[in-house]
């Protein structure tokens, strides 16, 4: 059991219920951390802003934002989180022999080059953001990337690692494991 409640759907607000019925019929479920931020009309709607932004963003894969929550989720050992995104990257053509060879030894991940690097920095930064200095920045920039690019990128993977923390894995973990196996 989670420290927050878990809000259902049936126990849900009407906005709450309304964006979580969307969900529903954009993605087949509602996510577990989710159901947490459900507590929240605010935080859900920023949750859900945010998922809408970076899947019509035509700067970034679908692929390279994958990669960058499932290995941010790595670090934060994050087993749901992983195993969503690994969920993910499957419906890119990416197999689990590939992910687990990723996880590994990131530079074997199956993106382009400039790609790869905006993932290694944002890795970087999130693990330890004092480590992050002007070479990592300019190398980017000369692979194209503007400083938008390089800001909402970073974004992306601090607000990963965030909603890994926030959704008390080790305890939903245990649900987790629990619905899966059982």
């Amino acid at each position: 059991m989670a420290l927050l409640n878990i809000v259902e759907q049936e126990n849900a607000t009407p906005k709450v219920a309304e964006i979580y019925e969307k969900m529903n019929e954009r993605m087949g479920f509602i996510p577990g951390s989710y159901k947490m931020f459900g507590n929240s009309e605010h935080v859900l709607n920023q949750q859900i802003g945010n998922i809408m932004y970076f899947s019509t963003n035509t700067r970034f894969s679908g692929k390279l934002l994958a990669f960058i929550r499932l290995l941010v989720s790595e670090q934060e050992h994050c087993e749901y989180c992983v195993g969503v995104n690994t969920g993910i990257l499957f419906q890119y053509g990416i197999l689990p022999e590939q992910i687990n060879e990723v996880v590994k030894d990131h530079s074997k991940v199956p993106l382009d080059e400039n790609e790869k690097e905006l993932l290694f920095f944002v890795l970087k930064m999130v693990k330890n953001s004092k480590s992050v200095v002007q070479e990592d920045v300019d190398k980017l920039r000369g692979l194209g990337w503007t400083d938008a690019d390089i800001l909402e990128a970073s974004f992306h993977g601090a607000n990963s690692a965030g909603m890994d923390k926030i959704s008390f894995k080790h305890l939903l973990n245990k649900t987790i494991r629990a619905f899966i196996f059982n």
